[in-house]
């Protein structure tokens, strides 16, 4: 026998999202100042309901969890998930010199680069959202890499969000 509330539950469970393609229609920053313009009101809204840092703390898990879905889905859209290929998904995140790139290594076990500019920090900045630009962009880093390629660790001390010169990015394959 079915009831009212399991046809009200079963109209909730919603199939998933088609592709996500947006990255290399507009460009990750576009989409970043996009999504921080629709999220910052409602953290807001909810933290005056239910406390700001329990909002942020679920906002930064979720974000998290995108972002290892994203990585997974780039790797599909790359055909392979070699840090070459993931060296070559970088255009969506540079697309209208949104970061300045240094290049210090790169080789089939090693990418590692500094961010020398970070037009996400200041597009933050210019919102008034620096405080959590990070959970917005720099948290994503980590969890977009383990989704792209899960035998790639990356290891990054400083970024610009945070107040350093540069944002040191040093991805190894794994042994």
């Amino acid at each position: 026998m079915t009831t009212v509330n399991d046809e009200r539950n079963q109209d909730l469970v919603k199939e998933p999202l088609p592709a996500d393609n947006l990255n290399a229609k507009i460009g990750v920053l576009t989409r970043r100042e996009v999504e921080a313009r629709i999220l910052s009101p409602l953290i807001e809204a909810l933290g005056e309901s239910f406390g700001r840092d329990q909002v942020l703390s679920v906002v930064q898990r979720t974000i998290i969890k995108i972002a290892r879905e994203q990585g997974a889905d780039l790797s599909k859209q790359m055909k392979d998930n070699t840090l070459q290929d993931f060296c070559e998904t970088l255009q969506f995140w540079t697309r209208d010199n949104a970061l300045a790139i240094e290049v210090i290594e790169e080789s089939e076990e090693i990418l590692s680069f500094n961010v020398t500019r970070c037009r996400y920090a200041e597009l933050y900045d210019s919102l008034g959202l620096r405080d959590i630009g990070t959970i917005f962009s720099c948290t994503r880093d980590f969890a977009l890499i383990e989704g792209f390629n899960p035998d790639v660790s990356l290891t990054r001390t400083q970024t610009i969000m945070e107040g350093a010169p540069f944002c040191d990015f040093r991805y190894r394959l794994k042994k």
